[in-house]
């Protein structure tokens, strides 16, 4: 990722896309759909490849005493994500999760046979659940500066994402 500011388009989280310029808002939701860590890219950038910074943003103050917590339960993610670099970070911090393998993957594995290996768990119940992340998009849409960006500048239209995330953290 190229850093804010860097000057030019990409310094300011703008990507080409047919209707023009877009930018793309990462982020990750606990199951109440209150946003826990967020990040733009260019709209051009893949998602699998903002996984682990999203994720290493996570900063939720504990009650009382304590460092902030950094590490969630269990991460439920769409066939985007299903990559052997994302399954390995999250099984090197200790993270259950529920990704479902894409079909050519899953060919491919059984086309190896024994040196595929076995398919990797998924539980359909939590899978389910993965939505939260979809609604919590939809919650900060609502804001009118955050669905058209108005902000020029990268770090203006962060701080309007970071108001709109905070907001719906207030109101859940």
């Amino acid at each position: 990722m190229h850093p804010p500011g860097g000057g030019g388009a990409r310094g300011e989280a703008l990507g080409r896309s047919r209707g023009g310029f877009t930018t793309k808002i990462h982020l990750n939701a606990d199951g109440r759909c209150r946003i826990l860590s967020l990040l733009l890219t260019p709209g051009h950038y893949a998602d699998c490849t903002q996984f682990e910074a999203v994720l290493e943003r996570i900063r939720v103050p504990r009650r009382g005493r304590g460092r902030p917590r950094t590490k969630p339960d269990s991460v439920s993610a769409d066939r985007a994500y299903s990559n052997r670099r994302t399954r390995r970070y999250l099984r090197r911090r200790g993270i259950r999760h529920v990704i479902p393998e894409k079909r050519d993957q899953a060919a491919n594995r059984l086309r190896r046979g024994r040196a595929g290996g076995r398919p990797p768990g998924f539980d359909k119940d939590r899978y389910a659940k993965r939505n939260t992340v979809e609604r919590a998009i939809n919650k900060i849409k609502n804001y009118r500066a955050v669905a058209t960006r108005y902000g020029k500048r990268a770090y203006v239209y962060l701080g309007t994402v970071t108001i709109a995330a905070t907001h719906v953290w207030l109101r859940n």
